[in-house]
């Protein structure tokens, strides 16, 4: 029978015309959710993740989210081969790109390079397809009105499922915001092309110290929510954000709705993880109430 890798090989040969004869997958770290795999003949490298035959939609999301911030011609991306089942297992097929360092100027241009990513917009609200956020499900439903987007295709989704998931008492007080997102979001923002899930663990440096950014949750929202996640775990530098603010200032009232945005991730990794993200989230919505 034919191995997961080896049909891995075979689609890619499909896919780029060149023939492919890897020798057996190294499996790199780094991943909590997907197994990474490294397939190389001497000549050719992709960068493979694998995971259970019903995570295929997941990769398929992620693959076409890939290659629109890619197809911007803005930053770097990983562009996606190909995705697939087989024995069952899923797996996307993507670009792969040797880790280098950030040099003098890295930060800069990934400030200036995600702001003109972010010039890239559409009419409404959302994407044509839903996606993941860590493992958890992302609703991304068209909507005309931001508002009415973060109120139900994010804030409200994961209030359900923090109710769901045991805590009722952290679900009720963050449903007081969802009527309040009038003096929250106070801004009227452009549906930008966003990453999605843009912490420190999603970008890197590649070999000519140019940033690239990767595994997306990508939508059409506002940008300061991408920013916003930036500043959540850290690693990205002063440089990033001056280099982003000179090339696109920001509105006022950022502060606030930073935090509002945060909360997203921060019932996500509740959601995920449990532990003290409850506690953290409600420091967050208590701050947030106390604003408004």
């Amino acid at each position: 029978m034919t191995s997961l890798w080896q049909h891995i090989a075979a689609r890619i040969r499909e896919g780029t015309g060149v023939p492919f004869d890897p020798d057996p997958p190294r499996h790199l770290g780094g991943g909590c959710i997907n197994t990474a795999l490294r397939l190389a003949d001497g000549e050719q490298q992709w960068f493979a993740k694998t995971n259970s035959a019903e995570r295929l939609a997941m990769f398929e999301a992620e693959a076409e989210g890939l290659n629109a911030m890619a197809d911007t011609g803005t930053i770097r991306v990983p562009r996606a081969l190909c995705t697939g089942a087989h024995d069952g297992q899923s797996f996307i097929v993507m670009e792969y790109i040797e880790s280098g360092s950030a040099g003098p100027e890295g930060q800069t241009e990934a400030g200036r390079q995600l702001a003109a990513m972010h010039r890239h917009t559409a009419e409404r609200f959302g994407w044509h397809r839903d996606n993941t956020i860590g493992a958890t499900h992302q609703p991304n439903d068209w909507r005309d009105d931001w508002i009415t987007f973060w109120r139900e295709q994010r804030l409200g989704f994961q209030l359900e499922l923090v109710g769901h998931n045991g805590y009722p008492s952290l679900q009720r007080a963050g449903e007081q915001l969802l009527d309040r997102f009038q003096v929250l979001i106070d801004h009227d923002p452009a549906p930008s092309l966003l990453h999605g899930d843009l912490w420190g663990g999603n970008i890197t440096f590649d070999r000519e110290h140019r940033p690239v950014i990767f595994d997306p949750a990508v939508y059409y929202g506002d940008r300061e929510a991408d920013l916003a996640m930036t500043e959540l775990f850290g690693g990205f530098g002063r440089d990033f954000y001056a280099a982003y603010r000179e090339t696109w200032p920001l509105d006022p009232g950022y502060g606030m709705r930073k935090t509002l945005y945060n909360l997203y991730h921060i019932l996500n990794h509740t959601n995920l993880f449990g532990g003290g993200y409850a506690g953290q989230a409600q420091s967050m919505i208590d701050r947030l109430l106390a604003e408004c």
